[in-house]
């Protein structure tokens, strides 16, 4: 016999039928009617070649047959019922797990730190390596497995993807603490004089500046440009050039590098930042307690 010619809900049928011996019980425990109980027995006498169960004044009686096959049958539906409602337990304050999270230089800068102190506390043996996204196809390797979450403003995750929104943000110009903006601000007219530090951060919502600056009619004085966000500290302690960046950056970066911030004059869109995750990863327990960390630590 053939397994797929095996109906599963016939053997769901014998097992009840053997463990209550009447069509009624069976009937009622499953939620069907008695004229489905008996079709049902009657499709696996005829499966199996054997009467199964014989009509008794004490109800439905099996045969040898049905109770050589009533052990095999029950722990095989008892193993599919557990392996199908199994959910693989995720204990952080004992697991080694290694996640791999996906961000851009500005979000090592700003998420790594407190992420890490979170996990120290809740889960001393999980680690955790990034990779840029700014480097890397990130919805590929999301798709494949091999990322576990992604946080920042990725437009291309969309179909597949889950997201949650974790903080919006303003852009705000910053500039060594020093320098003659501190004291002023930076006006329309500062800003188009001043030599600037341009970022040019693939993958990122960051590109919108140059955009919404040259919308506006301004045509910046770029002194340097560079790819990542890294080199804008220390460029901007060592020089009267000023730069525009998300407002968490400029919260990580101005008291090590002895910086001041001040109120972009130009309008630009707040950049949204949200934590990532595939669909396949959804229902993932280990995944779903790190993006909840992530949430609780970063989530306005």
């Amino acid at each position: 016999m053939n397994l797929q010619d095996v109906d599963l809900n016939l053997l769901v049928v014998f097992n009840e039928l053997r463990k209550h011996g009447r069509v009624s019980a069976v009937a009622e425990s499953l939620g069907i009617s008695q004229p489905g109980v008996s079709n049902a027995l009657g499709r696996l006498r005829k499966l199996l070649g054997d009467e199964l169960f014989l009509r008794t004044s004490r109800g439905m009686v099996p045969t040898p047959y049905a109770e050589a096959l009533a052990r095999p049958i029950a722990d095989a539906l008892d193993a599919l019922h557990s392996t199908l409602n199994a959910r693989a337990a995720f204990d952080p304050a004992h697991s080694e797990r290694a996640f791999v999270i996906g961000v851009n230089d500005v979000g090592e800068t700003y998420f790594l730190p407190r992420l890490m102190r979170a996990l120290e506390r809740a889960a001393p043996g999980v680690t955790v390596r990034t990779v840029r996204t700014t480097s890397i196809d990130v919805k590929d390797e999301m798709e494949r497995g091999r990322i576990d979450l992604a946080m920042g403003f990725l437009p291309s995750l969309k179909s597949g993807f889950f997201q949650r929104l974790l903080f919006r943000q303003p852009y705000v110009c910053i500039f060594r603490r020093d320098h003659p903006l501190a004291r002023t601000g930076v006006s329309a007219r500062q800003f188009r004089a001043a030599e600037h530090v341009a970022i040019v951060s693939e993958g990122t919502g960051h590109g919108v500046v140059d955009e919404v600056i040259g919308q506006a009619g301004i045509r910046r004085r770029v002194r340097l440009t560079v790819p990542h966000f890294m080199a804008v500290g220390p460029v901007l302690a060592a020089t009267d050039m000023i730069a525009v960046v998300p407002r968490r950056f400029a919260d990580c970066a101005c008291s090590p590098f002895g910086l001041a911030a001040a109120a972009c004059p130009v309008k630009i869109p707040e950049s949204v930042i949200n934590v990532f995750w595939h669909a396949r990863n959804h229902r993932e327990p280990a995944n779903q307690w790190l993006r909840q960390v992530v949430v609780d630590e970063f989530a306005d």
